[in-house]
């Protein structure tokens, strides 16, 4: 993987996710990477650290939207930083139809992603 970041390099990233291939997922990121969901009992939501954690959170979010789906995105860099912009489409393991519109900020160093930062329109 180059340590350039591209937009080539978000899609490549997003359309691993569109896959549920948490191998692939995995090596964007840095050893020391933190991951920050958009939902969680804090202010910043559930945080994850390091591959290991990283890794359980996003397969947590697979078994709990076993058909989630990001679609209509657009991407941005900026030197080492990333923008995913993203619509959500799935179904929770209670029946339940989501579909949001969400953006990741990601921060890149030799290439890795080392932190990941989701956040979700509230839907009322």
């Amino acid at each position: 993987m180059s340590e350039q970041v591209t937009t080539e390099l978000l899609k490549g990233f997003l359309d691993a996710f569109n896959r549920h291939d948490l191998d692939s997922i995995m090596s964007y990121f840095a050893d020391d990477c933190v991951f920050y969901m958009p939902r969680g009992a804090k202010p910043r939501g559930n945080r994850y650290l390091g591959k290991k954690e990283v890794r359980e959170g996003l397969a947590k979010r697979f078994e709990g939207i076993p058909d989630v789906h990001y679609g209509d995105d657009q991407h941005w860099v900026c030197g080492n930083f990333g923008v995913s912009e993203w619509t959500l489409t799935g179904t929770s393991t209670s029946g339940q139809q989501i579909e949001v519109r969400g953006v990741d900020l990601l921060e890149f160093a030799q290439g890795k992603i080392t932190r990941k930062d989701s956040f979700w329109k509230i839907l009322e």
